[in-house]
């Protein structure tokens, strides 16, 4: 069962948080979602500010920054809180030991390595004392980032694009899902 928590002091910030329950009733980790598009400077030194909404999202997290990474698929940076990667990591762990896979449980290599590989190209960025984080110069350049960026809010993650390379990829996406809605297709 999923049911929305939006606490008064919470409203309106660009996000809805979400609590998971477990099958013996009890309440798992807050998971978070990031909504909502901005966009904000990023200075010489690559510093960026991440959106006072976010920022607000992650300020339950033992750890006070993001875990961003290049994405695998286009070219953008994919962002989340330190507790989404621990969460990931836990239930891939969890997995293989109800699998019965001890040897891949002390390698740590699964079927396709997508997690290792995620785990293996992140950064941890950590928040300044103004909310700001330092985008490293390998993710600047993967994904085409100058003077601004675009922070798009997907569910329990954000990425971080290029305003001109986002509209385009934002305007394809809408034209995409119309044709398909037009032409009687499901999605």
């Amino acid at each position: 069962m999923i049911f929305h928590i939006v606490p008064n002091t919470l409203e309106g910030l660009g996000f809805v948080p979400v609590r998971r329950r477990k099958k013996t009733g009890k309440s798992e980790r807050l998971v978070t979602s990031f909504i909502s598009t901005y966009e904000n400077k990023v200075d010489r030194k690559g510093r960026v500010s991440v959106p006072a909404a976010y920022r607000s999202v992650l300020g339950t997290e033992s750890y006070q920054g993001v875990i961003a990474y290049p994405s695998i698929t286009h070219s953008v940076i994919e962002a989340f809180g330190r507790g989404m990667l621990d969460d990931l990591n836990q239930r891939k762990f969890n997995q293989t030991l109800d699998g019965g896979d001890f040897t891949q449980a002390l390698i740590g290599r699964s079927d396709d390595g997508l997690v290792e590989t995620v785990m293996a190209i992140s950064s941890e960025l950590p928040f300044d004392g103004e909310g700001r984080i330092i985008l490293p110069a390998r993710l600047i350049k993967h994904a085409g980032i100058t003077d601004r960026a675009t922070f798009v809010g997907r569910g329990t993650r954000f990425q971080v694009w290029a305003p001109g390379v986002y509209e385009k990829h934002q305007a394809a996406e809408v034209e995409a899902l119309r044709a398909k809605l037009s032409g009687g297709g499901t999605l």
